[in-house]
């Protein structure tokens, strides 16, 4: 049995949240340790949007102490630039290595 486009267009919508994904337990779980360390409330409605709680989590998630090694590429940034590098048949510049910002841009640039 086919409905009319009219028909549908007419039905009312049992939801229009189609698009919003739910959290992971995963997610929810390092939300609630936040919230119980830190001490501040999750809301319910934070709990069923992923993209909700993962704003929550930016805002309240405590903030890693910066070390001199902070600012180092990592391992896998390291490995893509060298990776290139090898295509390219040029090195990395060493200046690169103590700065991802850095290294980030030399990846970009020669890509």
């Amino acid at each position: 049995m086919q409905q009319s486009l009219f028909d549908l267009q007419t039905m009312p919508s049992s939801s229009n949240d189609y698009h919003v994904l739910p959290a992971t337990e995963k997610q929810i779980h390092f939300a609630l340790e936040i919230a119980l360390r830190t001490k501040v409330e999750l809301p319910a409605d934070v709990r069923t949007d992923r993209q909700k709680l993962s704003r929550w989590i930016e805002d309240h998630k405590p903030h890693m102490r910066q070390s001199k090694f902070s600012n180092y590429p990592s391992s896998k940034q390291v490995a893509f630039a060298e990776r290139i590098a090898r295509m390219k048949r040029r090195n990395v510049p060493q200046h690169c290595f103590r700065d991802k910002t850095m290294m980030s841009k030399w990846i970009d640039g020669n890509l």
